[in-house]
């Protein structure tokens, strides 16, 4: 049997390793329900609370489910496609060239034109070639010598903050990067609104949410109720979740569709249990079971499955194991096999930082968010065991819970 969650996360909570943990998970009927806040927060006067059900967690790149559903209420509203050419909208985009190395003195970058267009799956399935700075060597050494210089103060839009070329050929590798970034200020290009007020207005006020928010802490009512508001982090940047820094957020200006959203977990987890239910209060049937499906084409496969074996693929395998057969869905990994008392085939699943974590199981019903609130400095491998204890104890309990039921 997994390791049972309130044993090791009262154990890692006495340890001192984290702080507390927030776990939400449900059913498609809402039948099977399993909400746990342990532990407690700190507020920046230095006073400790009971972790609450309700507290505001950063997401950091749990965002990204949020930001994709918000581009294919796009494409189903008509103003969008998934597979056309994003140039008219994003002229940005199509106007970067790829990095293929430098010259034999270091100075000179080699650069070739894209062969295809960036389309919107591109975008949603990190297969367009836009890559972090900090997970492509190319990119960074370019960034060194002509990106755009950081000022004291100052804050980037997307467009700055990701100006640099393209780690590969649109739709010809895989590297996660900032396409959910893109996504969204394309989304704020064809909407007219921010990213944020769409998402309140198509995603969240349709779920009962009030208090999802780019900056929660200039909301009063919001600010009291941050996890990341406190001594070790009094601008509510995220430095736990991010495992120390978060310096990315101070620089940007504008609502990043790949990191930027606070929200509690009860109101994350009803945007799980909606593309579970399939209930189209958000999304069309269609749409759903079309995030469902593997969206990486050969040659994108092919990156991913390289990416999903580096040094940095324990980050882009989720928690599942290097032997599983994975692609990547609308929204985050896709596993493409059953694995034994656990996750389904075509689970979708992501997570945010270093210590958020969810996942959908349409074939075993079930969907989960864990946010565990880590201490500074930073246990990496505790919250790593415990977001896997997360992962599989919470099978072990939705078993155990259908077992009584065909009991009774």
């Amino acid at each position: 049997m997994a390791d049972d969650i309130e044993t090791s996360f009262e154990a890692a909570i006495d340890a001192g390793q984290i702080n507390g943990a927030i776990i939400c998970t449900t059913d498609a009927e809402g039948r099977f329900i399993y909400n746990k806040a342990l532990g407690e927060r700190i507020l920046v006067s230095g006073e400790k609370r009971p972790q609450q059900l309700d507290d505001v967690l950063y997401l950091a790149s749990a965002t990204k489910l949020i930001t994709t559903i918000a581009a294919l209420q796009c494409v189903e509203d008509g103003i969008l496609t998934l597979t056309d050419d994003l140039s008219p909208v994003a002229p940005e985009l199509s106007g970067k060239q790829v990095i293929t190395g430098f010259s034999d003195d270091g100075e000179t970058p080699l650069l070739e034109s894209p062969t295809r267009p960036i389309t919107l799956e591109m975008l949603l399935t990190h297969s367009s070639g836009v890559s972090y700075d900090f997970l492509n060597p190319l990119i960074a050494q370019w960034c060194k010598k002509f990106g755009p210089p950081q000022q004291e103060g100052k804050r980037r839009p997307v467009e700055v903050a990701f100006s640099y070329p393209l780690g590969f050929q649109p739709g010809e590798g895989w590297m996660y990067g900032p396409g959910l970034d893109w996504a969204g200020r394309i989304v704020e290009k064809v909407t007219g609104l921010t990213l944020g007020e769409r998402m309140q207005q198509r995603i969240f006020d349709p779920l009962g949410i009030t208090d999802a928010q780019f900056f929660p802490v200039t909301r009063e009512d919001l600010r009291a109720r941050l996890v990341d508001h406190n001594p070790q982090d009094p601008d509510a940047l995220g430095h736990a979740v991010l495992g120390g820094n978060a310096d990315m957020n101070k620089r940007i200006e504008g609502h990043f569709g790949g990191h930027s959203l606070f929200m509690p977990g009860t109101g994350y987890i009803k945007v799980l249990h909606s593309l579970l239910a399939n209930d189209q209060k958000l999304l069309k049937p269609d749409t759903v079971d079309d995030m469902f499906q593997n969206h990486l084409n050969l040659q994108s496969t092919a990156g991913h499955q390289a990416a999903l074996a580096s040094a940095a693929g324990v980050f882009f395998r989720v928690g599942t194991a290097p032997e599983t057969q994975a692609g990547h869905g609308l929204g985050g990994l896709l596993t493409l096999e059953d694995v034994d008392g656990w996750y389904g085939e075509r689970t979708l699943t992501w997570g945010g930082g270093m210590t958020f974590t969810w996942f959908i199981d349409r074939k075993n019903n079930l969907c989960g968010v864990c946010a565990v609130q880590a201490a500074l400095p930073f246990d990496g491998d505790a919250v790593a065991a415990l977001k896997q204890t997360f992962r599989r104890n919470i099978y072990h309990k939705y078993a155990t819970w259908r077992g009584q039921q065909q009991l009774s």
